[in-house]
């Protein structure tokens, strides 16, 4: 028979001393606060109860542990916990509150799930408002403008509309422009033709060069911004 409790969904809670994360066994997470949004069956006749923790518990909570989250494809906002493990307190903040500490968190943390990659990435938009997809656009640029060597082969791997087909091969000469649809452009040579075409729409031929990381890291990120 399980047990009955006196949590209720929508308490506040804080986690007692001495409690380790199931998923990271290193980490103690002694006093981490947040509210009940379940009530859930155990094995056997025990209790969980899922944690939504509060805006204060979530900026602080480590970065290694949101980076292997992120990786691992856990949720680092809440936590499902024996009820024994947890005790009633009173709430210290608004859910609002919460939603804007999730909100930044994500923004921040948005590209870990990537791994090295995703570092890359965050690091060319580290300074940028990440809802502000044209400034992330230009960022992009600036870094391409220094990071590309020109010109440099490559295959078109998506055509859009646009007078190139997929598999032409084409040599890109230099960005010409960062579009707020398209993103970066990059002026490039079939034969004796000349055309403008999206960098994301682009693989670098030769994958052994340092054009091919930085165009297929701008790739997915523009995939997947």
């Amino acid at each position: 028979m399980k047990k009955s409790t006196h949590i209720k969904i929508g308490d506040s809670v804080a986690v007692k001393d001495g409690i380790k994360c199931p998923d990271m066994e290193s980490l103690s997470i002694a006093r981490w606060q947040g509210r009940v949004s379940d009530i859930l069956d155990g094995e056997e006749d025990e209790v969980l109860v899922e944690i939504e923790w509060d805006s204060i518990t979530l900026r602080s909570l480590p970065d290694d542990y949101i980076k292997n989250s992120e990786m691992e494809g856990l949720d680092w906002a809440s936590m499902n916990l024996l009820v024994d493990e947890v005790k009633p307190v009173q709430p210290r903040d608004s859910k609002k509150d919460v939603e804007l500490a999730f909100n930044d968190l994500s923004d921040l943390h948005k590209w870990d799930s990537f791994g090295e990659q995703g570092e890359r990435i965050g690091n060319v938009l580290k300074d940028v408002d990440p809802d502000d997809e044209y400034d992330c656009m230009e960022a992009w640029g600036k870094y391409l403008e220094k990071g590309l060597v020109f010109p440099f082969d490559a295959e078109v791997d998506s055509s859009g509309e646009g007078p190139l087909n997929e598999g032409d091969k084409v040599r890109v000469h230099s960005i010409a422009i960062v579009d707020d649809l398209y993103g970066v452009i990059v002026d490039v040579r079939l034969g004796h033709r000349k055309y403008a075409h999206p960098l994301c729409d682009l693989e670098v031929i030769d994958k052994e060069s340092s054009n091919y990381q930085n165009v297929q890291d701008y790739s997915d990120w523009f995939s997947n911004r």
